[in-house]
């Protein structure tokens, strides 16, 4: 898609909310084929949103669970969005992630690309500015909350959630949801043992205590995640 607009007489950009040394960062050790600006203060964000053009969300930076120590988001980090702008700065496609627990907090699946470049076209073809797109094309269907909160307990060893975030290089995030898989099963495997072994009331006790122990976490995680009200 990215050559297709190029080859249209356009380019794709990519905005971070990190400062511009580790966008540059991430250009180069993801080998990107696109260029990535920092925004770390919003000055695009709220240029965009002054314009009227798009109003991006973005999350209070509280630490991805502890997990990206080296991630650094001043003013907080954005949301998902994309923007296609004409020469003329007429608007020919919008779209913006709103955080719910539908799409896991924002971080779900993203429009498709066809479809995107699809949209664009129809937006150079027309004289208006494009609607802000509130159903686009998704590249997956995206899990239910609670399944993702399951993935991410099991990723902190059921005791407390830790995040499925990529590494520095890229790498790491599906990795890890494997993992937390596989370890899930084994988890359920421990339980049910301990069903067919162990007196009920021992088991039963046992299952208080831990869901005790990961209150804390599962609070923490939804106090992370910005989640605005499903339709």
């Amino acid at each position: 898609m990215v050559e297709e607009i190029r080859a249209a007489g356009g380019e794709v950009f990519g905005i971070s909310s990190e400062p511009h040394s580790l966008a540059s960062e991430a250009e180069v050790t993801w080998e990107m084929t696109i260029p990535v600006i920092g925004d770390p203060h919003h000055e695009i964000r709220e240029d965009l949103k002054a314009r009227g053009w798009l109003d991006i969300f973005y999350n209070e930076d509280t630490g991805h669970l502890r997990e990206r120590s080296w991630a650094n988001h001043p003013k907080g980090y954005f949301q998902p969005a994309v923007i296609a702008i004409d020469e003329k700065a007429r608007v020919l496609y919008r779209w913006r992630a709103v955080p719910k627990m539908s799409n896991i907090g924002g971080a779900g699946a993203r429009p498709d690309p066809r479809y995107t470049w699809d949209r664009i076209q129809a937006g150079m073809a027309s004289t208006c500015d494009a609607d802000l797109d509130v159903e686009p094309t998704l590249t997956e269907k995206d899990p239910p909350w609670l399944f993702s909160l399951w993935i991410h307990l099991a990723n902190g060893w059921f005791i407390r959630p830790t995040s499925l975030s990529l590494d520095r290089d890229g790498s790491g995030g599906f990795a890890r949801a494997r993992t937390a898989m596989r370890r899930t099963y084994i988890f359920l495997a421990a339980w049910i043992v301990a069903l067919l072994l162990l007196p009920l009331t021992s088991v039963g006790i046992a299952a208080l205590v831990w869901m005790v122990a990961v209150t804390p976490g599962i609070i923490e995680i939804h106090r992370q995640f910005q989640f605005e009200p499903d339709p």
